[in-house]
């Protein structure tokens, strides 16, 4: 459980991460703390509002990620 809220620091921190290991094709940041992300090339790119609602976004896709491959969960 969160004891401080997300910060944009932390939200770019994870979307860096994930976008330098191909689990994302695009991760940008916009104004205002909002990001805009893309899954695939094909995908919908979708804009996270707040860093509390990008830190519930990127939590959904690490387990999605965990769940496709067991051995990124050690």
């Amino acid at each position: 459980m969160r004891t401080l809220p997300a910060t944009p620091a932390e939200v770019d921190s994870w979307l860096t991460v994930l976008h330098q290991r191909g689990h994302l094709h695009r991760a940008q940041s916009g104004p205002d703390t909002t990001w805009v992300v893309q899954r695939d090339q094909r995908s919908r790119p979708w804009t996270l509002h707040h860093p509390v609602l990008a830190m519930d976004w990127i939590e959904e896709l690490v387990r999605e990620i965990q769940q496709q491959d067991p051995e990124t969960s050690r």
